[in-house]
């Protein structure tokens, strides 16, 4: 049976919520505000098989809460909860580690299946995966996409690195380099339309489905990190270019 800690200050949503768990099979707790959820995960690693997580909470918010737990080394699967699905909270909850979202209000037929998707990735991920020939633990497992209408092969080599997809990591000689969700997703996408411009609209649109209007520049702190991974130098990237008034393009054999 699986587990679901829901982290809600409205208690009658987080009552809603735990009923209705509960009612499809699930085992389902509650933490009123971000101190008391930080508490629960961290003592109990391994407990809990997804996270319910609203971002408006009083004292540390959900943002902290999701930041906290990916330092901490716990990537339990997050989905969070945002007021009307403002694109600023999507991004931001990205941005600490969240693996999908969910606008406010919402229905509960489409949390559930939310929520489904997560733990069913996760099982997978667990039964099927291994890295340097010993099982995978929590971290690579619980990592859930959103993305996965964004086919491309499990692999994908270049310059002496591979990009494991299906793990969510990056290996370059000995050393591994672990992938959150959405910069997998990302750097994805990029490399599906490997030598093309790929604005940073289109990237918010067609990787995360995020349409409104917002500061597509977000996307650059991805980009960023994505670069500290794979480049030999960073600040003179040779994969993953930017292209000025438009975003990016990610080249696998540059020119010498």
């Amino acid at each position: 049976m699986s587990t679901v800690l829901i982290v809600e200050d409205e208690q009658h949503l987080a009552d809603g919520l735990r009923f209705n768990l509960e009612a499809e099979g699930y085992q389902a707790e509650v933490a009123g505000d971000g101190e008391t959820a930080l508490e629960l995960l961290t003592a109990h690693p391994g407990r809990y098989h997804a996270v319910v997580l609203d971002v408006m909470l009083p004292g540390i918010d959900g943002f902290a809460v999701a930041s906290e737990l990916r330092k901490s080394g716990q990537f339990v699967p997050v989905l969070i909860l945002t007021a009307m699905g403002r694109a600023e909270d999507v991004l931001r909850g990205f941005e600490a580690g969240a693996d999908d979202y969910l606008p406010k209000p919402f229905e509960l037929a489409i949390l559930l299946a939310r929520l489904r998707g997560l733990l069913r990735r996760r099982r997978w991920l667990l039964d099927g995966q291994t890295s340097n020939g010993l099982p995978v633990t929590e971290d690579p497992a619980d990592r859930i996409t959103r993305g996965d209408r964004l086919t491309l092969e499990d692999q994908f080599h270049f310059d002496g690195k591979t990009i494991d997809f299906a793990a969510l990591q990056i290996r370059a000689g000995e050393r591994i380099i672990p992938l959150t969700l959405m910069e997998a997703n990302l750097l994805r996408h990029l490399v599906q339309h490997s030598g093309r411009n790929v604005s940073r609209k289109s990237l918010l649109e067609e990787v995360w489905g995020l349409h409104e209007d917002t500061d597509t520049r977000a996307i650059d702190n991805f980009i960023v990190r994505l670069r500290r991974y794979i480049e030999a130098e960073p600040s003179q990237p040779k994969h993953l270019l930017t292209v000025r008034g438009i975003g990016y393009r990610f080249v696998a054999e540059p020119e010498k």
